[in-house]
């Protein structure tokens, strides 16, 4: 549990100076991944995604599988995920069909010795998918690949579209985590984004849940929607704590209307971004209160948690699901859009669904874009990784690992770091660079400071903003 005497000094941490929330409130990636997937080329080479494919199965590195399944029933206004929209089921089979095919090639490059430490269904929904559809892709996925002996299975359910006969079915298969989507609660702001969702609804998937075993039930919330206020959202939260999730993931809403244009239906109904920062910072406050651990950006678990006990070891990891305690394996993604991480290499497959199954079916795989790592890389995606993960990096950890001198590799860094200094951000030592409970607030911000590539302000694409 949080102490009374923690809660109130996070909370004066959080009383931000004038000015502070419009100089740092600007865009800036989420670090799923460095350098982030905007800067990838679609010009990569696949080649040489194989060639990290064959090293990793010399190197013998566990596996985590990662399904896209991109269909859902209605459009989400607010939804920034890749979703195909289709009330005709039928559109599934072929869809799976294609899948299959992948997952056959994968295995080519990817031996059963290998074991699958995490598996996870995204989307769009999952559930879209029948039992038996669930069922038969589960059985597809333990033919080609191995399990290992207690692997995280976990899949993100829509409480509106997900039955009973879906709940059982996938804790007979083994699944042991589930991901609700929530959002928010509050009627008026469910009609405007086109998610119409009671409490009731959820509770009762909730309990299902628990009933049926599942080692840990998650909900997704999210700040900065359309009509949002302080109040209304602390009505939200007071419901969600009702529930008692094992992990809460409280998104700030990413207004990108330029990639996706239903947004541009609502800009002129968002809170202002002082009302947005009040909402977040109520939200911090009782989800401590009511004693969760704040993992970082925007993650909260019990202290029990996997992820509570991954932070406090050090051994917390970060990838395209968000956090996770599974670091040091081989991300594979199957499903159009999916992103795998091998070694020094990331891919995406094809987003389009069509265009993803006719490439499929003519070569077995729907690589598009990618990106091989540099050694500067690597080094500077471990310092951000750390920053986001353990709010600390230690200097000697990353001299000792890669063989530089910190201070003389990252010097410029270091100047431009004295101003979040000044700002009460982070903390710079000569051992050590820490973030400050107001500066985990701004976390992207301070990792924005190791980015080369947004120094290139002429080819920096756009992103949402930080808060």
């Amino acid at each position: 549990m949080a102490s009374t005497e923690t809660t109130p000094a996070w909370l004066a941490e959080l009383d931000l100076p004038g000015g502070l929330l419009e100089k740092y409130n600007r865009p800036g990636p989420r670090y799923t991944s460095y350098p982030p997937a905007p800067f990838w080329t679609d010009t990569f080479d696949p080649e040489e995604f194989y060639q990290a494919c064959r090293r990793a199965e010399s190197a013998g590195t566990p596996i985590s599988l990662y399904v896209h399944i991109p269909f859902c029933e209605s459009l989400c206004l607010f939804c920034a995920c890749n979703v195909a929209i289709r009330k005709d089921h039928r559109v599934a089979e072929p869809y799976l069909k294609a899948l299959r095919q992948e997952m056959a090639s994968l295995a080519g490059v990817v031996s059963r010795e290998r074991p699958v430490v995490q598996l996870h269904w995204g989307g769009g929904t999952p559930t879209y998918l029948s039992p038996g559809q669930m069922e038969d892709l589960f059985d597809d996925l333990q033919t080609r690949f191995r399990l290992a002996a207690d692997p995280e299975l976990g899949v993100e359910v829509d409480p509106r579209v997900t039955t009973a006969e879906h709940l059982k079915t996938l804790r007979r298969l083994g699944f042991n985590r589930l991901s609700l989507g929530i959002q928010d609660f509050d009627p008026q702001v469910q009609q405007i984004v086109h998610r119409i969702q009671s409490f009731e609804q959820t509770q009762q998937i909730v309990q299902h849940a628990r009933e049926l075993g599942f080692a840990s039930v998650n909900v997704d919330l999210m700040y900065g929607l359309p009509l949002q206020t302080v109040a209304g959202f602390s009505a939200t939260l007071d419901r969600v704590l009702e529930l008692a999730p094992d992990r809460i993931a409280l998104f700030s809403y990413a207004h990108v209307p330029w990639l996706k244009k239903q947004q541009g239906s609502f800009a002129h109904l968002l809170p202002p971004d002082r009302e947005k920062f009040g909402i977040f910072r109520r939200a911090i406050e009782r989800l401590l209160g009511a004693g969760y651990v704040y993992i970082g950006m925007d993650h909260f678990a019990r202290p029990d948690d996997e992820l509570a006990r991954a932070q406090k070891q050090r051994t917390l990891h970060r990838n395209f699901q968000g956090y996770s305690t599974r670091a040091g394996a081989d991300l594979y993604g199957l499903g159009a859009s999916a992103i795998s991480h091998v070694g020094d290499v990331y891919v995406q497959n094809e987003r389009n669904v069509e265009r993803y199954q006719q490439s499929v079916e003519r070569t077995g795989r729907a690589l598009i874009r990618g990106y091989r790592l540099s050694a500067d890389d690597r080094i500077r995606g471990t310092v951000i990784s750390r920053l986001l993960c353990h709010a600390v990096v230690s200097k000697a950890e990353i001299e000792q690992e890669f063989g530089i001198a910190f201070d003389r590799y990252f010097a410029r860094e270091l100047e431009a770091l004295r101003e979040l200094e000044q700002d009460g951000l982070v903390a710079c030592s000569a051992e050590e660079i820490s973030i400050t409970p107001r500066g985990r607030i701004f976390m992207r911000n301070v990792a924005m400071v190791f980015d080369r590539y947004l120094q290139a302000e002429a080819a920096q694409p756009r992103f949402s903003r930080t808060l």
